[in-house]
């Protein structure tokens, strides 16, 4: 008769194999047992690696990061705002920038990315065959378009010192946009290191693995994929081994709460933080309201859809489709009965 471990073992090497199999097949022993326990599957960390080593699966590694910024000396450079401290407490607080190249038989491609360094999420990305402003400006575009940040969210973009991000036309862009500007030196890693790190993530996990690229086109798709697959299921240690979304999900869901108990313990209290965006998101003259999640995307395509998110007014909590539609501030139809006074004699039953 076989042992229980081996009876074990046999049960847990299919598990194994599709969670490595799913996840690009990039993860290692650590990881993979990670996304085994957030699916309820009871295993040990050694146990995993032992099995992945007799299954032949291995991680992937990251090689030596090849610099690419070429700086323009002439060019009127922002101050560095970030200082190294690549951390935000909220979305559409921070976001990094920067592009790597690809070889494929077509010639050299062009892959730039902007990145909200509260979740580590890719916001934005292009492809292009030339290092012109264009390529860089059109991945701003993207970001732009799918997170919406408003100008009250005091967005910060922080890129190096590469000619693109510091060009007329793009800091016209972010200008336009309310976001302030900020640039590390020239060819210094530590300067721009959230947004290396991503890079050196989608060369190791996509690029050399998968390499020789034979057209730009099977380079782009492979790249759509590989972002999508890292902002909904990738796990990252730093945001504690959930994926991007999952962290932003989380963090508008607790806004959400806080903004319900708000009302329902203070229903009178909000005319007192109208407008507070520091502590609640964005909000105008005709009440307060939370800010909205970001777009959700589907595959990561170009266009993302953008849902709707609650906001708080003095009758409790909505929803919001349109800003421009938000009511102002109301009295609540009903009241609590007043000392002595029973419901019937108070009027309105309250809303289920």
């Amino acid at each position: 008769m076989r042992c229980a471990r081996a009876k074990t073992d046999d049960t847990l090497k299919p598990e194994i194999q599709r969670v490595w199999q799913a996840n690009m097949r990039v993860y290692g022993a650590d990881k993979v047992w990670k996304q085994m326990r957030r699916e309820r599957i009871t295993v040990a960390r050694c146990t995993v690696e032992r099995l992945m080593r007799s299954l032949g699966l291995r991680g992937v590694r990251r090689g030596k990061v090849v610099r690419t910024t070429i700086g323009d000396m002439t060019a009127a450079r922002p101050l560095d705002r970030v200082n190294r401290q690549f951390k935000a407490d909220r979305p559409n607080q921070l976001w990094v920038s920067d592009f790597t190249y690809v070889s494929t038989w077509q010639g050299w491609q062009y892959v730039a990315f902007v990145i909200d360094v509260y979740a580590r999420r890719i916001v934005g990305w292009r492809q292009s065959s030339s290092m012109r402003t264009d390529f860089v400006l059109d991945a701003l575009e993207q970001a732009l378009y799918d997170r919406q940040p408003g100008r009250c969210d005091a967005l910060i973009h922080h890129s190096d010192r590469g000619s693109q991000y510091v060009s007329i036309r793009y800091s016209e862009r972010l200008a336009e946009a309310g976001i302030e500007p900020s640039v590390g030196s020239k060819g210094d890693s530590y300067d721009n290191a959230l947004a290396e790190t991503i890079n050196g993530l989608y060369k190791t996990e996509l690029i050399h693995r998968r390499a020789p690229w034979k057209t730009k086109e099977s380079l782009e798709l492979a790249t759509l994929e590989w972002v999508s697959w890292f902002n909904h299921h990738r796990l990252l240690e730093p945001i504690g081994y959930i994926p991007p979304a999952e962290a932003e999900e989380n963090y508008y869901r607790q806004l959400a709460s806080q903004a319900v108990m708000s009302v329902l313990l203070n229903p009178t209290g909000l005319h007192e933080t109208r407008g507070d965006s520091k502590k609640w998101g964005r909000g105008d003259e005709t009440g307060l309201y939370v800010g909205r999640p970001a777009a959700v995307s589907g595959p990561v395509g170009m266009r993302h859809q953008q849902h709707d998110w609650p906001f708080a007014t003095e009758s409790g909590v909505a929803r919001l489709g349109d800003e421009a539609k938000q009511p102002a501030l109301r009295q609540p139809a009903w009241r609590f009965p007043e000392k002595g006074q029973s419901p019937d004699q108070h009027g309105s039953d309250p809303p289920a």
